[in-house]
Order: structure tokens, then C-alpha cells, then sequence
């Protein structure tokens, strides 16, 4: 049985091209083409193909719009952006929109029907570039929370972490300022709380590793 392929492209050459490729590969068969969302839009409930590849830039609505109004209509279809845009803002937006993978339009015709068959087998395949912005904006993201919770800290709290950093115990800590032990560990539960850790390591960690990169 053949993956069933919908294409949404503008550019008659790419659409043409495309089409060509899918039909004459085994194992795919190119059901339908558009060349704007509101054709797709207006098609594709009906066919209910198992991938649709999918422009971002279209005349009219865009991919990422008609992916959105799709998406309800056929839970089970897959869809895949294939664009030459790869700002990180845009990534997200087709990803929170329902897309299940975005390619650019560099990518080799066989990585291309690769990626159909992953994403048909329910995977999210990406390419390598498209994945490294991703990823790299992940971590970011990380960064920027660990260093709002870490802002958290009073100077009190951040003077405890300097000691147990140190390996200093609970009572050796409330001997050197003059606190009780019970008071230490009151503010150590307030640390981990702010810092949404369980340890000692995780609090070391996620203070001090967030300071050496910043």
C-alpha cells in the first residue's frame, strides 16, 4: 500500500517537480497539489491523505494558517513544512499549529521521501539545521529560567550556598553566621524551592553551573 501525498506549493516548477518524484517513486503516490491554502483548504478533508507537504509563503493564507484549520479536520494526516524560511519564531509557530516535521527545501530528493515515510510512521523529522536552531533555542530557554530562579535567592540564601559549596555541614554552617541549625535547614528547604531541586548537588549545580555560563 502507497503513502498518500498532498502537496501545497505555489511555484508551479517545485509543485511539478515534486509531484514528478513522488509518483514515480515506489511506495508513494501524489493524490493531489495545490497551489494556495485556500484550494488545500477546500480538498483535502476530502482525500484525507496520510502526509501533506506544505509551503510556508503562499499567496493568500499562509501554510502555517492552513495547517491550523486542517489539522481538526483530519487528526490522522500528517503534515510536513517544507520551506526555505528557518527563523526560530517560524519553527514554532508551524510546530504549535500541528506540523509533525519541517524540512528546508535544500533537502535531497531521497532524504525527502525518507523524511515522508518517518513522519508517516509517526515520527518528526527535521533537518539537521532546523534541528540545531531548535535545539539550541531549548537551551536558551533553560538558561534564561535557571537564571530568573537563581535571581530568586536572597543574599542570605546565596551566602549559605557559597559554604555548602564548600562542603561545609548543616551545623558548621550555623556555627560561621551565628544561626541555629534548625534555621540553616529552613533556608536550604527555601533554596531547593526556588531552585525546584532535591539535593545538594542539584542546587551546586544548577547555581553555579548557570553562573559559569553567563
Amino acid at each position: 500500500m502507497s503513502i498518500q501525498i498532498a502537496i501545497i506549493e505555489d511555484q508551479d516548477e517545485i509543485r511539478d517537480m515534486l509531484t514528478i518524484l513522488i509518483s514515480g517513486s515506489e511506495g508513494f503516490e501524489c493524490v493531489a497539489s495545490y497551489s494556495n491554502a485556500e484550494d488545500a483548504i477546500a480538498g483535502i478533508p476530502g482525500l484525507k491523505p496520510d502526509v501533506v507537504l506544505v509551503d510556508i509563503h503562499l499567496p493568500g493564507q499562509s501554510g502555517i494558517s492552513c495547517i491550523t484549520q486542517l489539522k481538526p479536520l483530519c487528526p490522522e494526516t500528517q503534515f510536513m513544512i517544507r520551506t526555505s524560511l528557518e527563523d526560530t519564531d517560524t519553527i514554532f509557530e508551524a510546530l504549535k499549529a500541528g506540523a509533525n516535521g519541517y524540512i528546508v527545501k535544500s533537502t535531497s530528493p531521497s532524504k525527502l521521501l525518507d523524511a515522508i515515510v518517518e513522519v508517516y510512521h509517526g515520527g518528526s523529522p527535521m533537518s539537521s539545521q532546523i534541528a540545531r536552531k531548535v535545539v539550541s533555542s531549548f537551551q536558551k530557554n533553560e538558561i534564561s529560567k535557571i537564571k530568573t530562579e537563581v535571581a530568586l535567592l536572597s543574599k542570605r540564601e546565596n551566602e549559605i550556598l557559597q559554604l555548602l559549596s564548600k562542603g561545609l555541614r548543616y551545623k558548621e554552617i550555623a556555627d560561621q553566621l551565628f544561626l541555629s541549625t534548625e534555621t540553616i535547614r529552613t533556608h536550604i528547604r527555601n533554596i531547593y524551592e526556588k531552585l525546584q531541586v532535591n539535593s545538594r548537588t542539584d542546587a551546586l549545580n544548577k547555581a553555579f553551573g548557570n553562573r559559569n555560563n553567563s
